[in-house]
Protein backbone atom coordinates (compact mmCIF):
# COMPACT_ATOMS: atom_id res chain seq x y z
CA UNK A 1 0.00 0.00 0.00
CA UNK A 2 1.40 3.49 -0.95
CA UNK A 3 1.46 6.25 1.66
CA UNK A 4 0.11 9.26 0.97
CA UNK A 5 2.80 12.44 1.86
CA UNK A 6 0.58 13.89 4.54
CA UNK A 7 0.07 10.56 6.35
CA UNK A 8 3.72 9.61 6.12
CA UNK A 9 5.50 12.62 7.62
CA UNK A 10 2.73 12.23 10.34
CA UNK A 11 3.65 8.46 11.89
CA UNK A 12 0.43 9.50 14.57
CA UNK A 13 -1.74 10.52 11.76
CA UNK A 14 -0.89 7.02 9.91
CA UNK A 15 -1.01 5.16 13.47
CA UNK A 16 -4.48 6.99 13.95
CA UNK A 17 -6.38 6.34 10.12
CA UNK A 18 -5.12 2.59 10.56
CA UNK A 19 -6.98 2.02 14.01
CA UNK A 20 -9.69 3.59 12.65
CA UNK A 21 -9.69 1.89 9.64
CA UNK A 22 -9.43 -1.53 11.92
CA UNK A 23 -12.20 -0.61 13.86
CA UNK A 24 -14.57 0.23 11.24
CA UNK A 25 -13.82 -3.21 9.42
CA UNK A 26 -13.83 -4.82 13.24
CA UNK A 27 -17.32 -2.81 13.27
CA UNK A 28 -18.68 -4.48 9.80
CA UNK A 29 -17.34 -7.70 10.44
CA UNK A 30 -19.77 -7.58 14.25
CA UNK A 31 -22.24 -6.26 12.28
CA UNK A 32 -22.74 -8.87 9.45
CA UNK A 33 -21.86 -11.83 11.44
CA UNK A 34 -22.08 -11.29 15.20
CA UNK A 35 -24.42 -9.39 16.24
CA UNK A 36 -26.52 -12.20 13.74
CA UNK A 37 -25.96 -14.63 15.45
CA UNK A 38 -26.68 -12.35 18.65
CA UNK A 39 -29.55 -11.36 17.24
CA UNK A 40 -31.02 -15.11 16.60
CA UNK A 41 -31.08 -15.82 20.39
CA UNK A 42 -32.39 -13.03 21.66
CA UNK A 43 -35.11 -12.15 18.78
CA UNK A 44 -35.78 -16.22 18.98
CA UNK A 45 -35.48 -17.46 22.59
CA UNK A 46 -38.33 -17.23 24.60
CA UNK A 47 -39.19 -16.00 28.29
CA UNK A 48 -42.42 -18.00 29.05
CA UNK A 49 -44.15 -21.33 28.46
CA UNK A 50 -47.54 -21.92 29.34
CA UNK A 51 -49.47 -25.13 29.22
CA UNK A 52 -53.52 -25.10 29.38
CA UNK A 53 -53.96 -28.89 30.40
CA UNK A 54 -57.51 -28.50 29.54
CA UNK A 55 -57.07 -27.36 26.19
CA UNK A 56 -54.15 -29.83 25.41
CA UNK A 57 -52.03 -26.17 24.16
CA UNK A 58 -48.80 -25.14 24.82
CA UNK A 59 -48.42 -21.61 24.24
CA UNK A 60 -44.73 -19.88 24.16
CA UNK A 61 -44.23 -16.17 24.91
CA UNK A 62 -41.45 -13.43 24.57
CA UNK A 63 -42.05 -10.68 26.37
CA UNK A 64 -45.72 -11.39 26.90
CA UNK A 65 -45.88 -11.78 23.27
CA UNK A 66 -47.09 -15.12 22.37
CA UNK A 67 -44.92 -16.79 19.74
CA UNK A 68 -46.04 -19.71 19.08
CA UNK A 69 -48.77 -22.81 20.21
CA UNK A 70 -48.35 -26.30 20.06
CA UNK A 71 -50.96 -29.05 20.67
CA UNK A 72 -50.19 -31.75 23.43
CA UNK A 73 -50.38 -34.78 24.74
CA UNK A 74 -50.35 -35.22 28.85
CA UNK A 75 -50.77 -38.15 31.40
CA UNK A 76 -53.01 -40.77 30.79
CA UNK A 77 -54.64 -39.91 34.07
CA UNK A 78 -54.70 -35.82 33.01
CA UNK A 79 -57.61 -34.45 35.29
CA UNK A 80 -55.65 -32.81 38.44
CA UNK A 81 -52.07 -31.83 39.66
CA UNK A 82 -50.07 -34.39 39.92
CA UNK A 83 -49.69 -35.51 43.83
CA UNK A 84 -47.64 -38.79 43.47
CA UNK A 85 -44.93 -41.40 41.52
CA UNK A 86 -46.99 -43.01 39.68
CA UNK A 87 -50.28 -41.16 39.09
CA UNK A 88 -49.83 -40.37 35.66
CA UNK A 89 -50.93 -36.68 36.32
CA UNK A 90 -49.02 -33.87 35.12
CA UNK A 91 -47.68 -31.41 37.64
CA UNK A 92 -50.02 -28.03 37.39
CA UNK A 93 -47.84 -24.90 38.80
CA UNK A 94 -44.88 -22.42 38.36
CA UNK A 95 -41.95 -24.35 37.72
CA UNK A 96 -39.08 -23.39 35.28
CA UNK A 97 -36.82 -25.35 32.24
CA UNK A 98 -33.84 -26.64 34.55
CA UNK A 99 -32.03 -29.33 32.44
CA UNK A 100 -32.04 -30.19 28.96
CA UNK A 101 -31.83 -34.09 27.52
CA UNK A 102 -30.34 -34.95 24.28
CA UNK A 103 -30.20 -38.50 25.32
CA UNK A 104 -33.49 -39.06 26.75
CA UNK A 105 -35.93 -41.63 25.30
CA UNK A 106 -37.30 -39.36 23.38
CA UNK A 107 -36.28 -37.46 20.78
CA UNK A 108 -35.15 -34.67 23.34
CA UNK A 109 -36.46 -33.36 26.52
CA UNK A 110 -36.64 -30.21 28.53
CA UNK A 111 -36.61 -31.14 32.05
CA UNK A 112 -39.12 -28.82 34.42
CA UNK A 113 -38.43 -28.43 37.70
CA UNK A 114 -41.09 -30.27 39.53
CA UNK A 115 -41.58 -31.33 42.18
CA UNK A 116 -41.30 -27.65 43.55
CA UNK A 117 -40.97 -26.87 47.31
CA UNK A 118 -45.05 -27.05 47.94
CA UNK A 119 -45.46 -29.94 45.65
CA UNK A 120 -42.83 -31.65 48.50
CA UNK A 121 -44.37 -30.55 51.44
CA UNK A 122 -48.13 -31.95 50.49
CA UNK A 123 -46.18 -35.45 49.25
CA UNK A 124 -44.72 -35.51 52.81
CA UNK A 125 -47.63 -34.62 54.17
CA UNK A 126 -49.39 -37.53 52.78
CA UNK A 127 -46.75 -40.16 53.12
CA UNK A 128 -45.53 -40.48 49.42
CA UNK A 129 -43.09 -39.95 47.19
CA UNK A 130 -43.79 -36.48 45.23
CA UNK A 131 -42.31 -38.25 41.83
CA UNK A 132 -39.82 -36.31 39.47
CA UNK A 133 -38.39 -36.14 35.92
CA UNK A 134 -41.26 -34.09 34.57
CA UNK A 135 -40.34 -33.47 31.04
CA UNK A 136 -41.48 -31.30 27.65
CA UNK A 137 -40.51 -34.19 25.01
CA UNK A 138 -40.83 -35.31 21.87
CA UNK A 139 -42.05 -39.14 20.78
CA UNK A 140 -40.25 -42.20 22.09
CA UNK A 141 -37.35 -42.96 20.25
CA UNK A 142 -38.05 -45.56 17.52
CA UNK A 143 -41.25 -44.62 16.87
CA UNK A 144 -40.36 -44.21 13.29
CA UNK A 145 -43.03 -40.85 11.83
CA UNK A 146 -41.87 -37.66 13.38
CA UNK A 147 -44.93 -36.03 12.79
CA UNK A 148 -47.32 -39.12 14.19
CA UNK A 149 -49.41 -36.85 17.40
CA UNK A 150 -51.88 -39.50 19.37
CA UNK A 151 -54.99 -37.88 19.84
CA UNK A 152 -55.22 -39.34 23.58
CA UNK A 153 -52.93 -38.62 26.50
CA UNK A 154 -49.98 -41.24 26.58
CA UNK A 155 -47.44 -40.27 28.97
CA UNK A 156 -46.79 -40.74 32.54
CA UNK A 157 -46.83 -37.43 33.24
CA UNK A 158 -44.71 -35.24 30.78
CA UNK A 159 -46.11 -33.26 28.10
CA UNK A 160 -45.41 -34.68 24.65
CA UNK A 161 -45.43 -32.50 21.48
CA UNK A 162 -43.99 -34.16 17.85
CA UNK A 163 -40.31 -34.66 17.40
CA UNK A 164 -40.22 -31.61 14.60
CA UNK A 165 -42.19 -29.35 17.44
CA UNK A 166 -39.46 -30.11 20.08
CA UNK A 167 -36.41 -29.37 17.91
CA UNK A 168 -38.04 -25.80 17.48
CA UNK A 169 -38.65 -25.32 21.58
CA UNK A 170 -35.37 -26.76 21.48
CA UNK A 171 -33.48 -24.14 19.78
CA UNK A 172 -35.59 -21.49 21.81
CA UNK A 173 -36.29 -22.67 25.37
CA UNK A 174 -32.78 -21.39 27.26
CA UNK A 175 -32.77 -22.93 30.96
CA UNK A 176 -34.69 -21.19 33.34
CA UNK A 177 -37.19 -20.58 31.13
CA UNK A 178 -40.34 -20.12 33.29
CA UNK A 179 -43.21 -22.85 33.11
CA UNK A 180 -46.63 -22.32 33.76
CA UNK A 181 -48.78 -25.46 33.77
CA UNK A 182 -52.84 -24.80 34.58
CA UNK A 183 -55.72 -27.05 35.04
Amino acid sequence: MKESPALARNPSTLTLHRSLMAVAFGGLVVLLLGDQRADLVHFRAIDRIVVEKSARMLSTFRSGTLVKQYRIALGQNPIGAKEQEGDRKTPEGIYAVDGRNAASDFHLALHISYPSTEDSTRAVARGVDPGSDVEIHGLPNGHGSTDFHPDTDWTAGCIAVTDKEIDELWQIVPLGTVVEITP
